[in-house]
């Protein structure tokens, strides 16, 4: 059995994150696209997006691969073994991320058959953009081992709860006031259910980032205010 050699396992590990990078500016670009393709109300791009999942997966898949190679050959121990076993389970949050900006992106469609709620696709965009931004700072926090910025990343996701509790009561509302505005705003509904997903997903790598860099969890963050608390608006 070949020993273990730090720079064999560091040159093997450095190409698996650099994969990981690629995928995640991947996934980046489905999300910002889906949530324009939903405020545009277009069908062409909104299609770019479910196809372009395909690759995605695929990134996951090598990924993964490379990783169960890595083991296999390496067999890391300690620091080394906790950074081979994060770029997994990052790979595996990208692609839910991707497959969540998917599922958006097949709503596009209906949408556009339905009734125009005011508003609605704009607020949106911006809470994926926020979503997009937290992606961005936890690719960058991994690629530096920054664990600042991998923190700050985790705190914004209350940003993204509250806007969603928002966003419900906004829907709700519209509801309320004309029956015909329901399927729309079901559909927007779980659009922003996902959105806010993807916010914990991008903080659960944002705190794979603290683990590998500190070999510690990452401290218990605060969440928003559950989106199953929120009572319908009184009249």
């Amino acid at each position: 059995m070949k020993p273990h050699t730090l720079s064999a396992f560091d040159r093997d590990l450095d190409a698996i994150r650099l994969a990981v990078l690629t995928m995640g500016g991947q996934v980046e670009t489905a999300i910002l696209n889906a949530a324009r393709a939903l405020d545009t109300r277009d069908e062409d791009l909104a299609a770019q997006v479910v196809q372009g999942d395909k690759s995605i997966d695929a990134a996951e898949e090598d990924i993964n691969s490379q990783v169960v190679r890595l083991l296999a050959l390496r067999q890391p121990q300690a620091d080394d073994l906790r950074a081979a076993v994060a770029v997994m389970k990052m790979a595996g949050e990208l692609e839910r991320l991707g497959d969540y900006a998917k599922n958006m992106a097949k709503r596009v469609p209906v949408l556009i058959q339905s009734p125009v709620i005011d508003g609605a696709d704009r607020a949106l965009r911006r809470q994926a953009r926020m979503v997009g931004q937290m992606l961005k700072d936890m690719l960058d926090a991994y690629a530096r081992m920054d664990t600042e910025l991998a923190r700050d990343v985790i705190t914004r996701d209350i940003e993204v709860d509250d806007m969603t509790n928002a966003l419900f009561r906004e829907f709700i509302t519209h509801m309320m006031e004309d029956p015909r505005n329901i399927t729309p705003c079901l559909h927007y509904i779980f659009i922003a259910k996902n959105i806010e997903r993807m916010g914990d997903l991008v903080t659960h790598g944002a705190e794979h980032v603290i683990f590998v860099a500190e070999g510690k969890q990452a401290e218990a963050r605060e969440k928003g205010h559950s989106t199953a608390t929120i009572a319908a608006p009184q009249e």
